[in-house]
Parts: C-alpha cells; sequence; structure tokens
C-alpha cells in the first residue's frame, strides 16, 4: 500500500481543515469515515448522489487539509481520518462539529 502526500502533523492549519469541514458532503465524508476506519473512498460515498469526478476533489480537499490520509491499496483508496493528530492538533474541535454533523443527518434523513 502507497499512501498519498499529506500534510506533517505540525504544518496543521485551523483555516484550511475548517474550510475542509465547511462543505456538507465533505462533513458527510469524514463523519462517515470515522464511523468506519480503513473503508474505501467508494463505500463512504454510497448513496451520496455526487458526481465521482466532484468526490474527487472533495477526497483531495480533505487530504491536503490534512482531516484524512489516503492510502492506494490497487484499485482501491483506504481511507483514515487523522482524529488523534487533529485532536492533538486542535483539542476539542473535531469532537463537537461530528457530534451536531451526525445530529443534523439524523434530523435530515440523510444517509
Amino acid at each position: 500500500m502507497r499512501p498519498l502526500p499529506q500534510p506533517a502533523r505540525e504544518s496543521l492549519t485551523l483555516a484550511p481543515v475548517l474550510h475542509a469541514l465547511g462543505d456538507q458532503v465533505r462533513l458527510e465524508l469524514v463523519r462517515r469515515a470515522v464511523a468506519d476506519p480503513e473503508s474505501t473512498c467508494a463505500a463512504l460515498a454510497d448513496g451520496l448522489a455526487v458526481p465521482m469526478s466532484t468526490l474527487s476533489n472533495h477526497w483531495r480537499i480533505l487530504r491536503e487539509a490534512g482531516l484524512i490520509t489516503m492510502t492506494v491499496d490497487g484499485r482501491h483508496r483506504r481511507i483514515r481520518v487523522r482524529a488523534d493528530e487533529l485532536r492533538d492538533r486542535f483539542p476539542d474541535l473535531l469532537d463537537p462539529i461530528l457530534h451536531l454533523a451526525a445530529t443534523e443527518s439524523e434530523s435530515s434523513g440523510l444517509p
């Protein structure tokens, strides 16, 4: 397996992280990735009415912001949220956002 480039933990900054989480689709992808670690891009995006090209862009933004690690595994891309690194760098940021996202998802009937 080959990891794709991502920023180092110490170079993570708040603006790109918040920008990446500011989009509903990306927020839902991160929420799903937290719930299903080491899943694939395709499995995490299942049920979202978003074109594949747009999803690829969302994954890139999440990876470049430092929210996820993406590893090439044959024809698949495995995703892992960098939760521990994000919690070290930005304490008390990720958990409340993901909790609110889950609450909104449940109340709106989204998958």
